[in-house]
């Protein structure tokens, strides 16, 4: 696989003011102990990555990679915001200023690197199948005549299709939520989407030892902390702290805890500002 190289200004990762804002974005002063917050970016609904539980507390890779972070820069849990950004919303949040960073299957891209910044990348992930533990299916020629589940307007079931299985019959739900309960109760053969989220889904208690992973590798999925454009200064000061979060054991603990009830074979942890292609 080849590695590019990305600069300061397009690797990195968030503005993390510590300062107050009387509204909008980021951190705000005054909170109820007079201390500072901070605003982050995260998924809601991806168990294994960035879950709200019922309770209201968070869990999930992105959530422990942000916490971990802001721990480094200065911020202890308490003083954490999360704040629910689905994909088609993260460029705008952060030019909004509605939050100082996300951290949500954030994948790198040239196109988005027009429009922010990245810090990491921190996960490398790849499009894969998931599929019944007694499934025969292990590659992708396999599911020719199959039930292919993925979400309505994913890429995901399309590069299937375009590339290794033209024959496949493509079920799209609104939420990868539906597939996975698809997939249970077989009205589908297999879901598709990235590894990472797979397994996410997979570990939840209710389908733990349900499923494995064909273990594909059918593209690979950078994933960085978006900031706003141009905020460099903090750049080098989030990768020093993802930088140390894989030194210091925390990036495989995390890695362990929120994917391994899916035996996810997780790549190692990625070189801060190297992609992948």
């Amino acid at each position: 696989m080849k590695l590019r190289k990305v600069t300061a200004a397009s690797a990195a990762v968030i503005a993390l003011t510590v300062g107050a804002t009387a509204c909008g974005g980021g951190d705000s002063d005054n909170s109820s102990d007079g201390g500072k917050k901070i605003k982050i970016g995260i998924k809601f609904d991806q168990p294994g990555l960035g879950l709200k539980q019922p309770d209201g507390s968070f869990s999930g890779f992105d959530v422990d990679v942000a916490t971990y972070v802001a721990g480094k820069l200065g911020y202890k849990p308490d003083q954490i915001q999360f704040v629910e950004t689905k994909s088609a919303d993260r460029e705008n949040a952060l030019q909004r200023g509605d939050v100082k960073f996300i951290a949500a299957t954030y994948s790198i891209t040239p196109e988005r690197q027009q429009k922010v910044d990245f810090g990491g990348p921190y996960l490398l992930a790849h499009q894969d199948l998931l599929v019944k533990k007694d499934s025969t299916i292990s590659k992708g020629t396999d599911l020719n005549g199959k039930k292919l589940c993925s979400v309505t307007g994913s890429t995901s079931a399309q590069n299937i299709q375009k590339t290794i299985a033209p024959k496949a019959n493509l079920r799209e739900y609104s939420t990868y939520s539906e597939c996975i309960a698809g997939l249970q109760s077989g009205a589908v053969n297999a879901v598709t989407t990235d590894d990472s989220i797979l397994a996410g889904f997979a570990a939840q208690d209710k389908y733990k030892g349900q499923f494995k992973l064909a273990g594909l590798k059918l593209s690979n999925e950078n994933y960085g902390i978006g900031v706003k454009k141009g905020d460099t200064e903090l750049v080098n000061k989030i990768n020093k702290a993802l930088e140390q979060m894989v030194s210091d054991g925390s990036w495989q603990k995390a890695v362990d805890k929120n994917f391994g009830p899916a035996s996810y074979k997780n790549e190692p942890a990625p070189k801060i500002g190297q992609i992948t292609k």
